[in-house]
């Protein structure tokens, strides 16, 4: 399995690039990893948290509805998952790619990712091992808020998507709907000793919801992307570039304009910054769009 999947990788390696085969993925070194990448390896490396995410997070009908309306059919195709953590895309939206490389920086997590059917890859997205212009899909699902350089990890990105190819995001927190004021910001500050008193949130130990925090670096108020940040990046590189908001909890409709209702607490969030809480720029996060068009 190792070998064959070694053979399927090596036309997309950079010739100058070597690597390790560590049976279930492949390691490319990192040499002088930020603190970001430690914080998403120390996360992700801890065997019970990757089930946990890879069970219950970016697994709903919603989430394969909106994700499949964008890619469309990816029979056949060479897809590229950047963060793709314990294989969630994969395992959620199923089908038959040609090639499904999936790259993370934690092993564990990218041993699950293997088990799914991705080839794992252990590198540094803002210095992906691969050619330019060889995939017909690169994905980035909740993963550009985890990186401190979030525009060095969408050119690489795009860097290697092919003419005619796409690059969607997806579930990155959007920066005018998460920038707090007042008292909304007073709220979010308390949210640690909030979750420790109710029990309430996706973490079950404090030491679970603290390097899950850790790992979450640009997810919090002041940070996150815009339909600006999208746009000036990639329109330049030559793609076209749809940018949409929108609240999680919705499918397809996501693509028609739809954003979908927020929970009670974010509302709130955006009503006390004095935000009217149905417009775009309250939808919580935004899903990228975007073909290349010219090489």
């Amino acid at each position: 399995m190792a070998t064959n999947q070694q053979a399927a990788l090596a036309p997309f390696v950079k010739s100058n690039r070597k690597f390790e085969n560590k049976g279930k993925y492949f390691e490319f070194p990192i040499e002088k990893p930020s603190e970001a990448i430690k914080a998403n390896a120390y996360y992700f490396n801890n065997p019970e948290w990757a089930e946990e995410y890879l069970t219950y997070c970016h697994r709903s009908d919603y989430f394969k509805r909106r994700w499949l309306a964008a890619i469309g059919n990816w029979d056949n195709k060479v897809v590229v998952d950047i963060g793709c953590g314990p294989g969630n895309i994969y395992a959620t939206l199923k089908g038959s790619p040609k090639l499904i490389i999936g790259v993370d920086v934690a092993s564990t997590s990218l041993k699950l990712a293997n088990e799914q059917g991705y080839v794992s890859v252990l590198a540094d997205a803002t210095d992906l091992p691969f050619i330019s212009g060889f995939a017909d899909v690169v994905t980035l699902n909740a993963a550009l808020h985890h990186c401190e350089d979030m525009e060095a990890i969408l050119k690489e990105a795009a860097r290697i998507v092919k003419l005619g190819g796409l690059l969607v995001t997806d579930h990155d927190p959007q920066l005018s709907a998460w920038d707090y004021k007042g008292v909304a910001k007073l709220l979010w500050n308390s949210r640690k000793l909030i979750y420790r008193i109710t029990g309430r949130g996706f973490h079950k130990t404090q030491s679970q919801q603290f390097w899950g925090l850790a790992c979450e670096i640009h997810h919090k108020p002041g940070h996150g992307v815009s339909k600006s940040f999208f746009k000036n990046i990639l329109e330049p590189l030559n793609f076209e570039v749809g940018v949409y908001p929108h609240n999680h909890e919705l499918g397809e409709e996501v693509l028609q304009g739809q954003k979908g209702k927020t929970e009670l607490k974010y509302r709130l969030g955006n009503i006390l910054s004095g935000r009217n809480p149905n417009a775009d720029i309250s939808a919580l996060t935004l899903m990228c769009l975007a073909k290349r068009v010219n090489a």
